[in-house]
């Protein structure tokens, strides 16, 4: 990564280029590795966990209980997402800037996991679960940014499925060990918790910042922090596109699969719900696997992105209206093939997509903290509006119908986007 100086006003300035030097496989493969645990930790309590401790706190009511924590720790993320990035920028230590924000949020993230297990209320659950997602949300700033300052753009789809590849993997991993051990909240959150801890020192220990800057750092100011929030989409469009889309593509994929264990249990009232959610899993593990690493590597292959995104958003509208109006067991299963390989393939490239249209060198972590959000954000804020749309809209083909049409609407946006192949 080369530092190039340059002086503006009063004070001298770190211009960080475009890194030019590939990384090494090691180092993809201990990415891919923190990403695996980091999935698991913090999806399998979403996808499972949770939905069991809520049903138990509090059986008449667990839909909403779900959707409320799940709101809040939305909205914590819209504020700490683009916060912890700002910080994270203008981190000055030993460690370097991205390494120490993603040995902070890993500890935080464990405190946060093993307070939710023992927690006998389901507002005392939400708290500890809203520390868990502050601590997601504090790595993510380092992480993320770790791509824009270390990975060429020629390997960005290649690294980007090794964050979004192990997502499935890791669910899958996580519902049968808990299976194993009969979904016991203590239990499984000491389980989450050291498997993250494990799959997350490999890369931690042996990352080192290569973009680091001994300038001074900017003042940090709630007026410095608004305006770097605010990126105008009039001077910036195609940021703006990007996170259109993926706000809308994510929101939709949320809407899809947040509520999928209630929709098996009260939706399609099958007599083993979790088994069945694990076989879905398992399809669209072996989807998601395919379609990750194969869009990854044919995109850096021919430095196309936007055809990758699009399409594999249209996949997901597709397993979308396929629930909708043919919900049954055979069909979620058809349903679960398409939106694993909609999902994996979408990631992948769109993350390497939207490294390419950043406003700021110098602000690499606020601006994809900004982007995160529309990653997210929608991930937590689903549930709540998933609840009303079961509840009061018209049940679980209405969700999927929204689910669609969300999707489709992102995807159209992807195509807005003009300085990207």
């Amino acid at each position: 990564m080369a530092v190039i100086k340059s002086t503006g006003g009063m004070a001298s300035v770190a211009v960080l280029a475009e890194p030019a030097a590939p990384v090494s496989r090691g180092w993809t493969a201990r990415f891919g590795l923190l990403w695996f645990g980091f999935w698991m930790a913090n999806l399998v309590p979403i996808q499972l966990v949770l939905p069991n401790q809520f049903d138990a706190l509090d059986h008449a009511h667990k839909v909403r209980d779900f959707g409320l924590v799940s709101g809040l720790t939305g909205v914590a993320a819209l504020i700490t997402l683009p916060l912890f990035g700002a910080l994270c920028d203008r981190t000055r230590s030993r460690l370097g800037r991205r390494r120490v924000w993603m040995i902070a949020g890993t500890a935080v993230f464990v405190v946060g996991l093993l307070a939710t297990g023992v927690q006998a209320t389901w507002w005392a659950v939400g708290i500890a679960w809203l520390i868990a997602t502050l601590g997601v949300n504090m790595a993510t700033a380092g992480l993320t940014a770790a791509i824009a300052d270390e990975v060429p753009d020629h390997q960005r789809g290649k690294v980007s499925a090794a964050i979004y590849g192990p997502q499935a993997i890791g669910v899958v991993v996580g519902v049968a060990v808990l299976s194993v051990l009969n979904n016991s909240g203590v239990w499984a959150y000491l389980f989450l918790a050291v498997a993250l801890v494990g799959c997350a020192v490999p890369f931690v220990v042996r990352y080192r910042d290569s973009a680091t800057t001994t300038d001074a750092a900017p003042p940090l100011t709630l007026r410095s922090i608004i305006d770097g929030i605010w990126i105008s989409p009039r001077e910036n469009p195609d940021f703006a596109w990007a996170f259109g889309g993926r706000l809308l593509v994510n929101l939709g994929n949320a809407f899809g699969t947040v509520y999928l264990l209630y929709f098996l249990q009260d939706g399609l009232k099958l007599a083993q719900p979790e088994d069945a959610l694990l076989g879905l899993t398992l399809i669209y593990l072996v989807f998601t696997l395919l379609a990750t690493f194969l869009a990854g590597y044919v995109s850096d292959r021919t430095g196309r992105r936007r055809v990758f995104v699009a399409t594999a958003a249209v996949l997901q509208v597709i397993a979308s209206f396929q629930l909708t109006f043919f919900p049954s067991l055979h069909m979620a299963m058809i349903s679960a093939g398409f939106s694993g390989a909609g999902y994996g393939a979408y990631m992948a490239v769109d993350q390497a997509l939207i490294t390419r249209v950043l406003p700021d060198a110098l602000s690499r972590a606020k601006d994809l903290g900004v982007m995160n959000v529309g990653s997210v954000g929608p991930q937590a804020m689903a549930p709540l509006g998933a609840s009303l749309i079961i509840g009061s809209l018209g049940g679980y083909s209405v969700l999927y119908g929204t689910a669609g049409v969300t999707t489709l609407i992102g995807a159209v946006m992807v195509y807005r986007i003009k300085s990207v192949r």
